[in-house]
């Protein structure tokens, strides 16, 4: 499929708008369904902590968008090179792409080493600067520790699902994406409880167990994921036309295609740390409230991913579509991509906004047995779901935007959005409203900020440089 999809953007005389349509839709459905599968892991995971009660997940939930936060630089900076490697792939240069891919291999496993030791040092600390209670400060730094030193190895895998993505493939990455959820699951109910009678899936099983609780549930998730960058770096290297590296052949060191990548990733990844950022900010705004809001803020984001992670596969797909459009020189058709897009991603993120508001008391009740995190969860998780189709535009945009080059303009509008409207309304409501204020304040960011990416969609500077 990948093959086919890149020889239709490279080769075809014009496509209609309903063979873009099917295209788009070829290219991140894949991606949408490993999303959802994703989403149907995590939540069987957070039940599987939020049975030890609600001082689990709040400990998880305190370092978790510190996680987001290094996690979305080091994705940031990848995506750069898997934008370099799809013009490429566009343009039907097989020798530039492959030497694109060796050097973000070796720039991003670097890259990701310095930001584990950093994390790695910082452990201890990081839930007291937080904010965090001392009756889940030492869960969370242990959950922070196990996820933050297997990051070297483990983006590797990450990037090398980017770069098989870049050129047009999107089946691999996920079904490997998927198969990481499951192991997850298996690897947890051996690392997080005790040994004894089990319940999984409705059968009663007699399982051995190491009775590890929170830091479990990290070994569980290091443990998947480094066996999934063992598969997706051999699929990567050996196996993916355009970025599998021919071993006979010399790949010289050239710091222009570093300096081109990093140029395209840097502003990237300043949106991700103005964004994730502003997440930490806001935990540490929502700290002080108390462990059930902490949790049920913790519930409330997993469960919003439903809605928000398919978008994520239609970026990918998108930066894609865009990407490769641009290599090939038509301009017209990168733009007509970048719009279909955007439209899929709001309209699906709509729907299942709406599906969520009606599901979400059930939802609750999976993830955790404590009622006032429930009821606290459902009531914040509502607030949001409202500003669902302007995330979509944000999200989707973001990668076709991403695709033709566009970082530095979207880095500052999500900066300035974030942190003008999130951090500055959440602090102001928080005092009065408490969780509920923190939610609010996200809703009306998010609308905002879908508003912006759409008008830098329609009115940026990148479309007069394609039409140049």
């Amino acid at each position: 499929m990948a093959k086919d999809v890149t020889e239709l953007i490279r080769n075809n005389p014009g496509l209609s708008v309903a063979e873009k349509i099917q295209i788009a839709a070829r290219l991140s459905l894949p991606a949408m369904l490993a999303q959802l599968t994703t989403i149907a892991v995590e939540y069987i995971d957070a039940s599987m902590v939020g049975s030890l009660g609600s001082a689990a997940p709040a400990a998880i939930g305190i370092v978790s968008s510190s996680i987001w936060l290094l996690d979305g630089v080091i994705f940031a900076m990848f995506n750069g090179f898997s934008v370099l490697i799809a013009q490429s792939v566009g343009a039907d240069d097989e020798k530039r792409s492959e030497s694109i891919f060796l050097h973000g291999l070796i720039f991003n496993f670097l890259f990701s080493l310095l930001i584990a030791v950093i994390a790695v040092l910082t452990s201890g600390h990081l839930p007291y600067w937080l904010g965090a209670e001392e009756a889940i400060a030492g869960d969370a730094s242990r959950y922070f520790l196990i996820t933050c030193a297997v990051l070297p190895i483990t983006r590797c895998g990450y990037y090398c699902g980017a770069a098989i993505q870049a050129t047009g493939n999107m089946k691999i990455p996920a079904i490997l994406e998927s198969t990481a959820c499951i192991l997850d699951i298996i690897f947890n109910c051996f690392l997080i409880y005790p040994s004894g009678e089990k319940t999984i899936l409705g059968l009663h099983l007699n399982l051995p167990g190491a009775d590890l609780g929170v830091s479990g549930a990290a070994f569980g998730t290091a443990l998947s994921e480094f066996v999934i960058t063992i598969i997706m770096v051999y699929i990567a290297v050996r196996k993916t036309p355009y970025i599998r590296l021919h071993l006979r052949n010399k790949v010289k060191f050239h710091f222009p295609i570093i300096k081109q990548a990093v140029k395209i990733a840097a502003p990237a990844a300043g949106q991700q740390i103005a964004i994730s950022g502003a997440m930490v900010m806001t935990t540490r705004i929502i700290a002080p409230l108390g462990t059930v809001a902490v949790a049920a803020n913790s519930f409330a984001i997993t469960a919003e991913s439903i809605c928000y992670m398919p978008g994520f596969g239609l970026q990918g797909a998108a930066a894609t579509l865009v990407g490769q459009s641009i290599g090939a020189q038509k301009n017209t058709q990168a733009k007509s991509f970048a719009w279909i897009t955007t439209f899929m991603g709001i309209i699906i993120m709509s729907l299942l906004g709406i599906l969520m508001y009606f599901l979400c008391p059930y939802i609750f009740r999976f993830l955790t047995p404590d009622p006032a995190v429930q009821e606290l969860g459902v009531q914040v998780l509502r607030i949001e779901l409202f500003a669902e189709p302007f995330y979509g535009a944000s999200i989707v945009a973001a990668g076709a935007l991403r695709g033709a080059g566009d970082t530095l303009v979207p880095s500052i509008l999500s900066f300035a959005s974030i942190w003008g409207v999130r951090v500055t309304l959440a602090f102001l409501l928080v005092g009065s409203y408490g969780l509920r204020g923190a939610w609010i304040a996200m809703a009306i960011e998010l609308f905002v900020r879908g508003v912006l990416f759409l008008s830098r969609l329609k009115f940026g500077k990148w479309q007069k440089k394609l039409s140049g």
